[in-house]
């Protein structure tokens, strides 16, 4: 039964292929249709994570992905029968166990990992963040609440299969009595039950005993983790949380991913690039896409050298990108958005029909990596508008909406 919805569901979970990812599929509505476990596709962060594409939502999935990031699982497909997975008993430790007992397998290619490479903080709603560089992923969370039993409490765990397993993965979620009318009647918690959760009145726990006496912070540790997931894979960072909570979680996760340097997952390199774009040298200016879901959202990295030709004109004694260029770089990358359209029709051509919305808001500099990320607005027919973010170390230096549209040469 779903926490949230109290839909009695199945979930299975299925082998995928080679760079699929993590994958909700639907087998319940028509078609089947499929929500990518990812940071962009989050919809709703009240009490739960909530994912959403189209019509297609996949309620409080943040306690099964938990159990598939800490056991460092690359390409799964989740199958469900309803719109939520199963509460269980409000733990993270059934899925593992569910895990471990059918095995997993090596594939080919190499796992996307994000490696943290400056100092970055995050404050979202009431809740803290600190990120650093770490050789591995360490979780260290601090929660308060106002109860004889939780009061202040903090835990610090470097996150690996063994120490998810015997530190985090037993804790269960928690609620207090003086909460649930409200919570149902906004729809919320309507499978909860003292068997799903760890469940407080104003002075004790109800019907069951702790397993840690801060198992709440165990367990808040153990959904950020879930959250974390979303971002597409492995993590290299040192997090302090600080009343850590779904909003804040995800806000840190996408700042996470545009502060992190990646490598491995299913990238393009320049070769392929070359056979999508007609660009070449001196203005092809995208050398690798990070991400790419067909003519929905594309990630392109330029890196920004002294040798490029333009600073010998463009402010020799102090070398800045020229804005045109940067706008460029977005619009070779959103280019890849089409790649399916300009594949299959040998010789298309992407040409861009306006810019709005235009800003820049810091230079780019030589030695800076350029991250263009673009997500589609809108296609009708053989037109494309798109919206554009570029950023260096984390920090936006230009935006710009697009509308692009194929046409023979």
């Amino acid at each position: 039964m779903g926490l949230h919805t109290g839909v009695t569901t199945a979930l299975r979970l299925e082998p995928a292929s080679v760079g699929l990812g993590i994958m909700f599929r639907r087998n319940d509505m028509a078609g089947s249709p499929e929500v990518p476990a990812h940071i962009n596709d989050v919809d709703v962060t009240d009490r739960r994570t909530r994912l959403r594409r189209g019509d297609v939502i996949v309620e409080t999935v943040e306690h099964v992905l938990a159990a598939v990031g800490a056991l460092e699982l690359d390409d799964l497909l989740i199958s469900l029968d309803g719109p939520e997975p199963p509460i269980l008993d409000g733990s993270f430790a059934p899925f593992v166990e569910l895990i471990e007992r059918a095995g997993t397998m090596e594939q080919s290619g190499e796992p996307a990992v994000f490696r943290v490479a400056s100092e970055f903080e995050v404050q979202e709603g009431g809740a803290a963040y600190q990120v650093r560089p770490g050789a591995r992923l360490r979780i260290t969370a601090t929660i308060e609440w106002d109860h004889p039993l939780i009061g202040r409490q903090t835990g610090s765990w470097e996150v690996t299969p063994a120490s998810f397993r015997a530190e985090i993965a037993r804790a269960r979620t928690f609620g207090f009595t003086r909460e649930v009318d409200e919570l149902r009647a906004q729809g919320l918690l309507r499978g909860g039950s003292l068997e799903s959760a760890v469940v407080l009145s104003e002075t004790e726990v109800l019907g069951t005993a702790l397993r840690w006496p801060d198992e709440f912070v165990r367990h808040k540790a153990g959904d950020i983790l879930g959250d974390l997931a979303l971002v597409g894979g492995r993590i290299q960072a040192d997090i302090t949380a600080v009343r850590p909570s779904h909003q804040g979680n995800v806000a840190m996760a996408r700042a996470l991913k545009r502060h992190t340097l990646q490598s491995g997952g299913r990238m393009l390199d320049i070769g392929q690039i070359m056979e999508v774009l007609p660009h070449r040298y001196p203005i092809l200016l995208v050398d690798r896409i990070l991400e790419l879901e067909p003519r929905r959202r594309v990630v392109g990295i330029k890196n920004v050298t002294i040798n490029e030709p333009f600073f010998q004109g463009h402010f020799p004694g102090f070398p800045v990108m020229p804005g045109v260029l940067i706008i460029e770089a977005m619009a070779q990358a959103g280019g890849m958005l089409l790649i399916e359209e300009l594949t299959a029709s040998s010789g298309k051509l992407v040409y861009f029909m306006a810019l709005d919305r235009v800003k820049f808001r810091k230079p780019v500099r030589p030695g800076d990596q350029l991250r263009s990320e673009v997500e589609v607005i809108q296609i009708r027919g053989t037109t494309c508008r798109m919206k554009g973010v570029a950023t260096v170390d984390g920090k936006v230096v230009a935006e710009a909406e697009m509308l692009a549209c194929v046409v023979d040469p």
